[in-house]
């Protein structure tokens, strides 16, 4: 498969024998627990239903179970806290406690955490440049500084860095790790007993052949994670906006949307593309806000994420979309996409003749991982882009009003 610096890259961990001395050395010290005091499964670790899908009530409706009880010794009570929450693939979590330590794999979930106030906690991230925190920095008293977070993927992700961060609560789907960093289900398992569960659901696509289990959508995983965090007025504060601002902007869009080629640039300036689907996946959602047509789909082209294919310029002016959504990863400005992208199809002898490029409608794709506050923004530069005439430069959301939900005004 060609290598690509795109989002479902998760290369192999790391081969060092160093680390996983510190590693073995520190999970020694530890399995004298049997289970983590903080957090702890509820059963799913039984016959490797861990990986194999989801134990329990299979990821009902119900978020979370409360187990509050009360015994009264002469005029003292005792009250459980404790609660458990339901995810496939990795089944009911029982919590003691809200988690204060945490990190994912993806952005996604990252992102999700911000929004509910737990940015403190944020620990790790598998990729920074892959963590849009730029679009923080305009909503006042909300931050985060990639610098400070560990970077997961080093030439690999391995166990010995879960010991050394020593977090509450990992929120990754076991099967990523499992099919995409190539860690055993024994590796899954002891960083479980040993440290802390996994809890997560692999959604920003939907291509792998190894996700044979239920998918959320963006709203249903922050959902899960708002119950593991306890954040459930946060969670239906931006719920409440989120189908706010996406009415407002459904409302001015064209009866015929147009078709848009999802792409991902091979190289800077580009001579061919990664191509994308737009999808059911949270990547897509900001697309699928917009109600657009999938002009690769259409036409056969088969989703990078698949085969790691590329396609070029001849083979676009053959499809000829309607708009060109060109993703890529970290900050990316205006002057910078005009520049490398947009100035360099205009002054390309193929590239120019598509109606695309003639009709100005190369726009910027956006991150792939996004949650509630990202997939705002994301879905604001592309409505921009798509009708600059009906939307220009206007701020389709209240910077202000998120900021608010983040910290906690509500």
């Amino acid at each position: 498969m060609a290598r690509c610096d795109t989002e479902h890259e998760a290369p192999t961990r790391r081969d060092s024998r160093e680390r996983e001395r510190a590693g073995s050395r520190r999970g020694s010290e530890r399995r004298e627990r049997t289970r983590r005091e903080y957090v702890k499964y509820g059963g799913a670790l039984v016959g490797g239903g861990l990986l194999a899908g989801c134990t329990g009530d299979g990821g009902g409706e119900s978020n979370s179970t409360p187990n509050d009880t009360e015994s009264e010794t002469g005029t003292t009570t005792e009250t459980d806290s404790s609660y458990s929450v339901t995810m496939e693939p990795v089944g009911t979590v029982e919590f003691e406690d809200v988690p204060e330590t945490w990190f994912p794999y993806t952005a996604d979930y990252a992102d999700m955490g911000v929004a509910l106030g737990q940015a403190d906690g944020l620990l790790a991230i598998g990729v920074r440049a892959r963590f849009g925190t730029h679009l923080y920095e305009v909503l006042p008293g909300v931050s985060v500084n990639k610098d400070d977070l560990t970077e997961l993927y080093e030439d690999g992700t391995g166990k010995e860095i879960f010991y050394e961060l020593d977090a509450d609560l990992h929120v990754i789907d076991p099967n990523f790790v499992v099919n995409r960093l190539e860690w055993s289900q024994d590796d899954v398992e002891e960083i479980t007993e040993n440290v802390g569960p996994f809890f997560g659901n692999t959604g920003f696509t939907r291509v792998y052949d190894w996700h044979d289990y239920r998918y959320y959508s963006l709203y249903e995983a922050f959902e899960k994670l708002a119950d593991v965090f306890q954040e459930r007025e946060r969670y239906e504060a931006f719920t409440q906006y989120h189908d706010e601002v996406l009415a407002d902007v459904q409302s001015h869009l064209p009866e015929e949307p147009p078709d848009v080629a999802l792409l991902y640039p091979a190289g800077v300036p580009p001579e061919s593309f990664y191509p994308y689907l737009v999808g059911d996946g949270t990547a897509s959602k900001h697309w699928n806000d917009l109600q657009v047509g999938d002009a690769l789909a259409k036409h056969g082209v088969t989703d990078a994420q698949v085969d790691g294919g590329t396609i070029d310029f001849e083979t676009l002016l053959e499809i000829d979309p309607d708009a060109l959504a060109v993703r890529l990863q970290g900050e990316i400005t205006q002057e910078y996409f005009q520049r490398e992208i947009v100035s360099h199809l205009q002054e390309h002898d193929v590239a120019s003749e598509l109606q695309a490029v003639q009709n100005d409608r190369v726009i910027y794709g956006g991150l792939t991982y996004q949650g509630p506050i990202i997939h705002l923004f994301q879905l604001e530069r592309a409505a921009r882009g798509l009708y600059p005439e009906t939307f220009g430069d206007e701020q389709l959301f209240d910077r202000q009003r998120v900021a608010d939900i983040v910290n906690g005004d509500l």
